[in-house]
């Protein structure tokens, strides 16, 4: 009985411990300078593509089952059994794949910029000596940190299941695009909780995709996301980097 509970304990605080980080990791507050990126939904709300809650809805809910949501997923996915498996040299071939998959200028600043940032920061503060050789591998290689790449990665080695860290960083990830768009569009801050809130069953679906997904599964349908990226690059005036 005591060793029960002393088992159970045990379980409870690493779990415990594993949702602090990934709410640590996935945090606003978390300096990866996610809320200067828009995703390219600047230049579709300046088109009209994106002009109330429905339509954002639409939006968001594409891009996450079908674009770069569903994309980074699988990446992070992959790239999480790499990491847990200590096989550098196969975390290092999804690494240079996510670097070479964005479609715009704008949309690989906004992975490789966060991706840095995230690697350097977790680094510093939840150090492990397999995250400062994978930073060394890509510095050598001269290979880009892709955002989901190195979140799989720092996962991996510091315990974190790949189911819940999937989910949370959906989730991070719509939450982020969604604080943009109150700053884009006239919608309250209940507007967009009822966005996320909409989400919630693509977020899992999308999750539960990435887990059975095979590398050649990786790739977008959502071209206007592309194409606003594309044409976002020469907007005069912008709030935004993508």
């Amino acid at each position: 009985m005591v060793i029960a509970i002393i088992r159970w304990r045990t379980t409870m605080s690493t779990d415990a411990l594993h949702l602090l980080r990934l709410q640590a990791w996935l945090s606003p507050a978390f300096p990866v300078g996610g809320f200067s990126y828009s995703h390219g939904l600047e230049q579709a709300v300046e088109l009209g593509w994106v002009s109330g809650r429905e339509s954002l809805l639409d939006w968001l809910e594409t891009d996450l089952r079908h674009g770069a949501g569903r994309s980074d997923a699988i990446l992070l996915a992959w790239s999480h059994r790499a990491a847990s498996e200590r096989d550098a040299e196969a975390l290092l071939d999804i690494a240079e794949l996510a670097a070479a998959l964005r479609g715009t200028s704008e949309l690989a600043l906004e992975s490789t910029a966060q991706g840095t940032s995230f690697l350097a920061t977790v680094r510093q503060a939840w150090p492990h000596p397999e995250l400062e050789a994978l930073a060394g591998r890509l510095a050598e290689m001269g290979i880009q940190a892709a955002y989901p790449v190195v979140v799989g990665a720092a996962c991996a080695v510091h315990g974190v299941p790949l189911a819940p860290a999937l989910r949370f960083v959906l989730h991070a990830v719509v939450a982020n695009y969604v604080a943009a768009s109150l700053r884009l569009l006239r919608l309250g801050q209940t507007d967009g909780q009822r966005i996320i809130a909409a989400l919630e069953d693509a977020v899992v679906e999308t999750a539960a995709e990435a887990l059975t997904a095979g590398l050649d599964d990786v790739g977008s349908a959502s071209l206007s996301v592309d194409v606003a990226s594309m044409r976002h690059e020469t907007q005069y005036s912008r709030l935004f980097r993508s």
